[in-house]
């Protein structure tokens, strides 16, 4: 603090600047809020898509197991073909409160789909099953790796801010306030010694005039003294009317 100099200048800077830091604070603790919401709705969102997937993957595998029992083991066959992919995985970004999140969304490709011959001998619909089922499990763990990314970047963000907000309220607002009142305090003691000094100087002058008066008043009695010892009556001539 003392090396800031305690001027007025200085004071209204430091002014700007605490009502600069209050309403940084104050939006910093908006969007910690905002993230806060955020982030117990992708914490319920994962909870319950993870709760969901367990039986869809149960439902899925199971749903295998019978499609290798009605049509025998067609992986192999499965395995033989071009594999070109029919659906891909995109990334996007969705905006919460100026923080950007991940966010992976699932298109369609147009390629023609493999291994259509599938099951003609038996187990057709067995198989037609499992490619649901496991087309619907994909669906879920898209998802869950968008919420759970999403959730991770949000959960820093949200350290993030809550550092800034309590830096702003703990260190930096008190740091200017207190600069504040040290400027305050030195230019009140400024003030208080300027007074001081003109009223040191006003007595001063008040002391030279009364001294200046008081020599003239001595003067004038003097003057008057000798101008009635220099007076002679008697010297006078007779005035004839």
């Amino acid at each position: 603090m003392s090396e800031v100099p305690p001027t007025r200048m200085n004071q209204q800077i430091f002014k700007v600047k605490k009502k600069a830091a209050q309403s940084g604070h104050k939006l910093l603790k908006k969007k910690a809020d905002a993230l806060k919401v955020k982030f117990r709705d992708y914490a319920k969102a994962i909870a319950e898509t993870k709760s969901n997937m367990s039986g869809d993957a149960s439902n899925a595998f199971f749903s295998l197991t019978q499609a290798e029992y009605a049509a025998g083991n067609f992986k192999q066959k499965v395995a033989e073909g071009t594999l070109s992919a029919r659906v891909r995985v995109g990334a996007g970004v969705d905006n919460v409160a100026g923080v950007k999140l991940p966010v992976f969304s699932k298109y369609e490709t147009g390629a023609v789909a493999d291994n259509q011959s599938l099951g003609l001998a038996g187990g057709g619909k067995k198989i037609a099953a499992v490619r649901e089922k496991f087309t619907k499990l994909l669906d879920m763990l898209i998802k869950l790796a968008s919420l759970q990314t999403s959730f991770v970047t949000l959960d820093e963000a949200l350290k993030v801010t809550n550092r800034r907000v309590n830096a702003l309220e703990n260190v930096t607002i008190p740091k200017i306030e207190g600069t504040l009142k040290y400027i305050l305090r030195e230019l009140d003691e400024l003030e208080r010694e300027d007074f001081t000094r003109l009223k040191l100087v006003q007595g001063k002058k008040e002391e030279e005039q009364a001294r200046e008066a008081a020599r003239k008043a001595v003067e004038d009695k003097e003057n008057d003294n000798d101008i009635t010892a220099n007076f002679d009556a008697g010297e006078e001539e007779d005035v004839v009317f």
